[in-house]
Order: structure tokens, then C-alpha cells, then sequence
């Protein structure tokens, strides 16, 4: 059983450039998603940062689409969120585990991201999970992002997306040689 005793939360780091971030959300459980996505969304903006937002049919398919994203743009980081409820079969351990592998296999490549994806036992634990109001694991994975891309910054060298290098921030591009939107 978890302990009563509130844990430390870090402040909020500050940023001298912008910051904009991914959130990648699987909404197979829309209100519990919706929860997630409100409070990462509050928490990116008490921070300033920008973001930008894409659903993918489930937790499996997270990691994939923040490799895709990562090699298609310039993302600073990255919010992972999403929800996996126990149920009869051992297909709830194959999602939990590949999932959460695939996050931090993408974060020991030097991907910053935050980790919101529920894994729970039951509908209950992942609403009071979800809410913002209450345990609000949305808004914890987008400061975990945020203190990920502060820590880059701050140990970053020239070039890297961290350092001080390039400040364009690129969405995927309609195709090779062809930048984004919002290239320069």
C-alpha cells in the first residue's frame, strides 16, 4: 500500500528559449484520457510551454509515435499519456511492460519524456489517478518532461536540440527535403 505521506513534488523548472512538447495520448478510455490530458496541458502552460497533441489507438502504439515524431520534427520532449486496466488475460502485462519498456529505451536514447500512461488494476483507480483534482498523473508526466528538457538544456551541447543550437521547432514535413509549418 502506497504511503499517506505526500511526496515531494519539484518545482517547476524555468526556461530562457521556448519549449514546446508532444503529447501523445491513446484515448482507449476517453474520460480518463481526457482527465490526463487536462492536467498536463495546465501544468504545460503554468510553465509556458507550447505543445502539440496526437491520439494513437492504444499504450502500444505511444513509443512508436514519439520515435516517428522524434525523427520527423523538433519536439523539446515529449508527454505520454494513457490508461491500462487489469483484465482476464496476461495481455494486460504485454502492454504494461512494452509500453513502459518502449518510454524508457526512447528515454536512454536521450528523449525527454514524461511517463503518464495509468497502469492499474481497475476503472476506480484510474479515474482518481487521472483527475486533476486529485492525484493528477497527466500534470506529473508533463513536469517530468519539463524537467527532462530543463536538464538537456542545461548539459546540452552546440547542435543538440538542448544546447544552443537551432530554436526552429519543425512538425512533420509533407515529405523528404520539405520542412514543416513552422521551419525557417
Amino acid at each position: 500500500m502506497a504511503s499517506e505521506e505526500p511526496h515531494h513534488v519539484l518545482d517547476l523548472p524555468r526556461f530562457e528559449r521556448p519549449v514546446k512538447l508532444l503529447i501523445v495520448v491513446a484515448p482507449y478510455y476517453r474520460a480518463v484520457a481526457d482527465n490526463l490530458l487536462a492536467g498536463a496541458r495546465a501544468v504545460l502552460e503554468r510553465a509556458g510551454a507550447a505543445h502539440d497533441l496526437v491520439e494513437v489507438p492504444g499504450a502500444l502504439e505511444i513509443p512508436p509515435a514519439i520515435r516517428i515524431a522524434d525523427r520527423q520534427s523538433n519536439f523539446d520532449g515529449f508527454v505520454a499519456l494513457g490508461c491500462v486496466i487489469r483484465g482476464e488475460t496476461t495481455h494486460y502485462d504485454t502492454v504494461c511492460n512494452d509500453s513502459s519498456r518502449g518510454l524508457m529505451l526512447l528515454g536512454l536514447d536521450g528523449l525527454c519524456i514524461g511517463n503518464g500512461i495509468l497502469t492499474v488494476e481497475n476503472m476506480k483507480q484510474a479515474e482518481v489517478r487521472a483527475d486533476p483534482e486529485k492525484m493528477n498523473k497527466g500534470g506529473g508526466a508533463a513536469a517530468a518532461a519539463l524537467h527532462l528538457v530543463a536538464l538537456g538544456r542545461r548539459w546540452g551541447r552546440p547542435g543538440d536540440r538542448g544546447g544552443a543550437g537551432d530554436d526552429r521547432i519543425i512538425i512533420a514535413s509533407g515529405g523528404p527535403g520539405e520542412e514543416g509549418p513552422a521551419g525557417g
